[in-house]
């Protein structure tokens, strides 16, 4: 057998692993995924692992993402930051300083996103939030995106609604002031409802903290305020305690909430009470076509439910960075250009098709996409009511 000089060899082993080729044998591309597994909504946490896990296998089903001619397989990364802001931060600087992610999906909740974006941002990692719709998670911070729309969209997009819908001239507010996406909806809507009734037309903005479970203070005087309707922009496991309390004081009118009600355990924790309310949300699961109606068939056979719509704006925020890493053309097998590169190509997508709507990003990192707003129905279901586009 002829053999081969040592320098010579030396140099083969070095071309193969630099290789684009031998790198996406030898180095998964990293995913990480920030979510709420357990904590006060451990829903949002599921739904987020349950697309992410869908989305992962028609990913290897198809021997990985391709980019420039090459395939590469990918590994998630699952950090649980258990609804907490710090807890997120210390998942994100994890994943992005030990687990050498790629990009970071999630967090979810804008309480948990706010601080992660900061992270990630500075330590020049891109990271897309698929639910959270607070704008001081993207601002300023050109390497953290969204998935879905934001308040200041959202506000006006409720008052106006409710306002057609039921010509209401008074309206009370009821939100949770330690949590960023509570407090900042709630204050974007009074803004906006006072602009169409004008002054003093918010009748109540009556106000609790986290982990609160007794509102009955706050529900008598809205009540006695003279307000007609409620909107309350709060997750699913307070409203499934505001509503029925509202209704054993006797309150008999609207209430109108915003896309932090549309779990899947509203319903199994609200009952009968919820029937007939109205939120605003992403997407509308009952009566949907196309691949939307196709997500979430998959996802309620192998799960066995329907999925809210955190799972919907993950499985979009996944099809995103999807689409990044593979418009980046090359990976050059150094984090932090790769990282780069994957954070231009997101800034530079146009009307990508998702299940939850067609979106362009701006330079926010921010995407211009309608709002629908839902019914809740007799049947407990998420119908179709009405979309609202920018």
């Amino acid at each position: 057998m002829r053999k081969i000089p040592y320098l010579l060899l030396a140099a083969l082993v070095a071309g193969m692993i630099c290789s684009p080729l031998a790198w996406s044998k030898g180095k998964s591309i990293k995913i990480g995924i920030n979510a709420p597994i357990t904590g006060d909504n451990p829903k949002v946490g599921e739904g987020t692992k349950f697309a992410a896990e869908m989305w992962l296998a028609d990913v290897t089903a198809a021997g990985g993402i391709e980019v420039g001619g090459s395939r590469y397989p990918v590994q998630l990364v699952i950090e649980d930051n258990e609804y907490k802001p710090e807890s997120a931060v210390k998942a994100t600087t994890k994943m992005i300083i030990e687990d050498e992610i790629l990009v970071m999906v999630g967090p979810q909740a804008s309480s948990q996103a706010v601080p992660a974006g900061g992270v990630a941002d500075s330590y020049a990692t891109p990271m897309i939030s698929p639910w959270s719709t607070n704008p001081n998670t993207t601002k300023d911070r050109p390497y953290v995106f969204r998935g879905c729309f934001l308040d200041p969209f959202q506000g006006p997009v409720v008052a106006n609604f409710i306002k057609g819908e039921f010509g209401a001239v008074k309206a009370a507010v009821l939100y949770d002031v330690a949590a960023d996406y509570s407090k900042g909806l709630a204050e974007e809507f009074k803004k906006a409802w006072e602009g169409i009734n004008g002054p003093g037309s918010v009748a109540a903005f009556e106000s609790f903290t986290t982990k609160d479970t007794d509102f009955s203070s706050q529900l008598t005087k809205i009540k006695n305020s003279g307000a007609e309707v409620i909107f309350t922009p709060q997750y699913y496991s307070e409203v499934a305690l505001i509503v029925p309390q509202a209704r054993e004081l006797g309150w008999d009118k609207p209430i109108v909430g915003s896309d932090s009600w549309g779990s899947a355990d509203l319903i199994k924790l609200c009952g009968p009470a919820c029937f007939g309310l109205y939120f605003s949300t992403h997407y509308a699961a009952a009566g949907a076509a196309g691949p939307t109606r196709e997500f979430i068939d998959r996802y309620q056979a192998k799960y066995g439910y329907v999925p809210d719509d955190v799972a919907a704006l993950t499985w979009d925020s996944l099809r995103i960075v999807q689409a990044a890493i593979e418009q980046t053309g090359k990976l050059s097998g150094k984090i932090e250009n790769d990282r780069a590169a994957v954070r231009d190509a997101m800034a530079k997508i146009r009307e990508f098709e998702g299940i939850t709507g067609k979106m362009t990003f701006t330079e926010e990192g921010d995407p211009s996409k309608c709002a629908v707003i839902v019914r809740i129905t007799d049947q407990g279901e998420f119908a179709f009511h009405k979309s609202v586009c920018p």
